[in-house]
C-alpha cells in the first residue's frame, strides 16, 4: 500500500524535473512513510538484493536533473548499476537528442561500506559521448567494457580529485525498490531493471 502510494505520486514527474513544490512535498512524505517500514534494516548485508542494475524513478539531485536542461536533448533513462563483488557502482544517463546524436553521461565509482546502511563513494572515471560512437546498447554490456579497461571514442577521463566523493544511505530496500539519501541532501528512488 505505501509502496504503491509512492509509485503513484512519482508517476509522470519526469524523474523529478516536472514536480511542483506541492508534488515534492507529497513525494518526500510518501518516501519517509515507506522508509519507516523498510523490510531490510541492514541493506548492505542483503547483497543479492542490492546487486544489479537499478533504474532511477525519481530524484531531487539537481546535478542529475540539470542534464534535462541541455538544449535540443531530453534525459531518457538513468541507471545506477551496483556490482557488490567489486564494490563498484556505475551511474549511466542516457540522453535523447537529434537522430543519431543520442548521448551518454557515465561515472564509475568505488564504494566502501561504513555502516550497515551507509557507503562512502569515490568517483574514479567519467565517460561522455555519443551512444553510437561508444557502441552503447544497454548498461550491462557497457559496464563489461568499462571493467575490461576499454578506452572509448568519447571524452573518457579519470577523476582524481578527492573532492569527488560522498556518501549514500540506503534507507529502503526490497526485491525491486531502493531508496537512498545522499550527502548533498538528495533523495533517489530506483527500481530494479
Amino acid at each position: 500500500m505505501r509502496k504503491a502510494a509512492l509509485l503513484e505520486v512519482i508517476a509522470g514527474k519526469n524523474l523529478g524535473s516536472s514536480a511542483t513544490d506541492t508534488d515534492k512535498q507529497a513525494i518526500l512524505s510518501a518516501i519517509a512513510n515507506l522508509e519507516d517500514f523498510n523490510p531490510t534494516p541492514r541493506p548492505l548485508e542483503a547483497t543479492d538484493m542490492l546487486d544489479g542494475n537499478w533504474r532511477l524513478l525519481y530524484t531531487t539531485s539537481s546535478e542529475l536533473l540539470n542534464l534535462n536542461r541541455i538544449p535540443l536533448t531530453n534525459l531518457s533513462q538513468i541507471y545506477q548499476c551496483i556490482r557488490v563483488k567489486t564494490k563498484s557502482v556505475y551511474n549511466i544517463a542516457e540522453i535523447k537528442g537529434l537522430p543519431f546524436l543520442e548521448g551518454l553521461v557515465s561515472v564509475a565509482a568505488k564504494f566502501e561500506p561504513v555502516s550497515s546502511k551507509r557507503v562512502q563513494v569515490k568517483f574514479e572515471r567519467s565517460i561522455l559521448g555519443l551512444q553510437r560512437l561508444i557502441d552503447y546498447k544497454y548498461p550491462g554490456s557497457f559496464i563489461e567494457e568499462i571493467e575490461s579497461g576499454k578506452k572509448f571514442l568519447a571524452i573518457d577521463f579519470p577523476i582524481t580529485s578527492n573532492e569527488q566523493q560522498g556518501w549514500l544511505d540506503i534507507t529502503y530496500l526490497d526485491n525491486d525498490l531502493r531508496i537512498g539519501r545522499g550527502n548533498q541532501g538528495s533523495v533517489f528512488v530506483l527500481t530494479k531493471s
